[in-house]
């Protein structure tokens, strides 16, 4: 019997994305691209926004959600950080994909190493099989391309 694998994973699948990259700026500096909020909209892809809901903070317990820039559409991640400490960052998020994203600083020579691991599930069969069919790939791509950007935030900035 042979049998096919499916070209997507089913919903409710975990999926995680991990992505690394050097950095010549300390984790102070990295840290911050993390947590100021006018740092991260500098590095985050446009058509994210990083809203606060309420104050804006990444101490345990405090909460944000994240909206795609789609007109009409808008689709928004709800998140809250679980898990907090110097050099980490961990939100958890719930929306039209459930899961976390753990940002973790860790110093290497004279530069930071910054580690973003993207877990996920996709609860909803349609979605799933829209992203799978049309933004897995693209999602991939632009968190690269975050960490570039985030690279070249954390270079400038320099230490506090």
């Amino acid at each position: 019997m042979i049998t096919a694998t499916p070209p997507h994973p089913p919903p409710n699948t975990p999926q995680v994305s991990e992505q690394s990259i050097w950095i010549d700026a300390d984790i102070a500096a990295v840290e911050r691209c993390l947590t100021d909020l006018d740092l991260m909209h500098r590095w985050l892809n446009p058509w994210l926004r990083c809203e606060p809901v309420g104050v804006w903070g990444t101490d345990l317990g405090c909460q944000s959600r994240f909206v795609i820039q789609i007109p009409l559409l808008k689709p928004t991640l709800s998140n809250v950080v679980v898990e907090r400490q110097p050099g980490l960052i961990v939100w958890e998020f719930e929306g039209f994909f459930r899961g976390r994203d753990r940002w973790e600083c860790q110093p290497v020579g004279t530069g930071t190493r910054l580690l973003n691991r993207f877990e996920f599930v996709i609860p909803n069969a349609i979605v799933a099989l829209g992203f799978h069919l049309f933004a897995s790939r693209l999602m991939r791509q632009d968190m690269q391309a975050q960490l570039q950007r985030l690279r070249q935030v954390a270079e400038t900035i320099g230490p506090i």
